[in-house]
């Protein structure tokens, strides 16, 4: 008995080894998946479960692989490129039209994204706590990030993230347990390669687009070589430990997905329940668990939407500098980093302090303000797309190290794909 009882003791000594390990070595991986995994995961995961059940699973997959291929390539350039260019500098190599066009979009999109996740963070901690108005918990949000975000910036956020990930994992996949999902109906909505027809209070088109752009990324897939030359990764004898932290955070953000869309088909959609606010889900889960399903809900709202304050405000500002850089001819010697340049401060400063205007009471409500956003993320995905078709298979670059059948044939689609989504988001609005 006792030889068994130190086994198991030892078992677990080994368990938590492991995860430390994990901890202490991946992360521009971790930052990046919780950075993306913001407003647009939650609201759009949680309204497509909650309206089509799992009929539109098959757009959360497709959408996950086009976000790793995009990312992965990325990575591979910022390694293996005989210049050592960012990747910023590989698209204004084509043309400078990439450079002022992803850098006034990434001011315009960074602000959204930021402006969501801190209407929303206040709105959690809010009710979380009991006291006080969502906007002045908003204010604090503010505040705190600013601390957060001062000196070895990068340092401070894959420490919070890495926290907010283990928060995020005990919230969202112990609820999604609890619901009891339909491991048929998931794999069937898999596989189903169909569009539903249209039913509640979102178009299925709306709730597709915005799918594809929260999840296949946009121009957020732009930072994750940033966070790369953060940690230090790249060279070429750094892609086999790149390739294990990607695939480890995209495996974090496919169960974090699914249990939020399970969340929505399981305990919503039965109840009838049409997503509109954030206190939509949380009655929902009253019912099943009590006020406690819903605490730990706001709480899994708070980590998911507070992770990509921080993280977009990072990744972005640097996206915004590189741009810049190109703009004005500027180049970083090797010693130099962005985070150094006091003009960094400024912009990460005017993206978090900036978007407090849309928590003001009465402006927009917050599910509005996450589909148009996530949508609008898909204008971008073409340029994106297209771009690293062509800069990715530069053999004067890249030598050998370009790309395979395969990622060819997903960037070509997605090239496509984000086309006719800007496409379909533009006469929407123009109609």
């Amino acid at each position: 008995m006792e030889i068994r009882e130190e086994n198991v003791v030892s078992a677990k000594k080994s368990v938590m080894q492991r995860i430390i390990t994990v901890v202490k070595t991946y992360g521009p991986a971790i930052v990046m998946v919780l950075t993306m995994m913001g407003a647009g995961d939650l609201v759009t995961s949680s309204v497509a479960g909650s309206t089509y059940g799992y009929a539109l699973m098959w757009l959360l997959a497709g959408s996950l692989l086009i976000r790793y291929v995009i990312c992965n390539i990325m990575g591979r350039f910022q390694m293996y490129n005989n210049e050592g260019m960012t990747i910023l500098e590989g698209y204004s190599r084509l043309h400078k039209f990439f450079p002022y066009f992803f850098g006034i979009a990434s001011l315009v999109i960074g602000h959204l994204i930021i402006a969501q996740m801190i209407k929303g963070s206040g709105l959690a901690l809010a009710w979380m706590f009991g006291i006080g108005d969502a906007f002045l918990w908003s204010i604090g949000v503010v505040l705190i990030s600013l601390l957060i975000m001062g000196r070895n910036a990068y340092r401070n956020v894959e420490m919070v993230m890495k926290i907010l990930l283990g928060v995020l994992t005990i919230c969202f996949v112990g609820l999604a347990v609890y619901s009891g999902p339909d491991v048929g109906g998931i794999l069937r909505g898999t596989v189903g390669f169909a569009l539903p027809a249209e039913v509640g209070t979102y178009s299925v088109i709306l709730v597709a687009l915005s799918l594809v752009g929260a999840v296949a990324g946009s121009l957020t897939n732009l930072i994750y070589p940033y966070f790369l030359q953060d940690r230090g990764w790249i060279k070429p004898e750094h892609k086999k430990i790149q390739r294990k932290d990607l695939l480890f955070g995209f495996g974090c953000a496919i169960v974090l997905n699914l249990a939020i869309w399970i969340v929505g088909a399981e305990i919503l959609r039965p109840n009838g329940i049409q997503v509109e606010s954030v206190d939509d889900i949380s009655r929902a889960l009253s019912l099943y668990m009590g006020n406690f399903g819903s605490w730990i809900f706001y709480l899994g709202v708070f980590g998911i939407l507070y992770s990509s304050v921080i993280g977009t405000a990072n990744g972005y500002g640097k996206v915004i500098m590189d741009c810049y850089y190109k703009v004005t001819n500027r180049i970083l010697t090797k010693d130099q980093k962005i985070e150094g340049d006091p003009k960094f401060k400024w912009v990460s400063l005017f993206l978090l302090i900036s978007p407090i205007i849309w928590s003001i009471p009465g402006v927009t409500g917050f599910i509005a303000l996450t589909l148009f956003t996530n949508a609008l993320n898909v204008i971008g995905l073409p340029a994106i797309a297209i771009g690293l078709l062509v800069i990715s298979n530069q053999k004067k670059y890249l030598g050998k190290n370009t790309n395979n059948w395969f990622e060819n044939i997903v960037l070509a689609s997605t090239s496509l794909l984000a086309v006719w989504g800007s496409y379909e988001i533009l006469m929407s609005f123009f109609s």
